[in-house]
């Protein structure tokens, strides 16, 4: 016998679906470090060399790319992958009229 499992579909933010405070901060920063880790992976440089390239403690690079986002702003976020020899642009677009919220999110170029 099969027990039926029960599906939800997604809000497209899993934090707002985990029910956390701040989910679309949360959803911004998560793919602002995910945009980090790639460039460190791509430019193939050790946790110490980015610990001094972003002048933070190595520890602090080992939680940031393990997903601990609470002690990092946004802007520090920014400055870090001006650093890696990235650009941050933020555009603001009007929505058009539709049945879906307006959204922020992170677009890699």
């Amino acid at each position: 016998m099969s027990e039926e499992i029960e599906v939800q579909s997604s809000s497209g933010n899993v934090f707002a679906d985990l029910g956390l405070a701040n989910p679309d901060e949360l959803l911004i920063k998560a793919e602002l470090v995910r945009q980090i880790s790639n460039l460190i992976d791509t430019k193939n440089i050790s946790q110490t060399e980015v610990a001094k390239l972003f002048d933070i403690d190595q520890s602090e690079i080992s939680a940031l790319l393990n997903g601990k986002l609470s002690n990092f702003s946004t802007e520090q976020l920014f400055k870090f992958l001006n650093a890696l020899g990235s650009d941050v642009e933020i555009r603001v677009v009007s929505k058009p009229r539709s049945n879906f919220k307006a959204q922020t999110r992170v677009i890699s170029a």
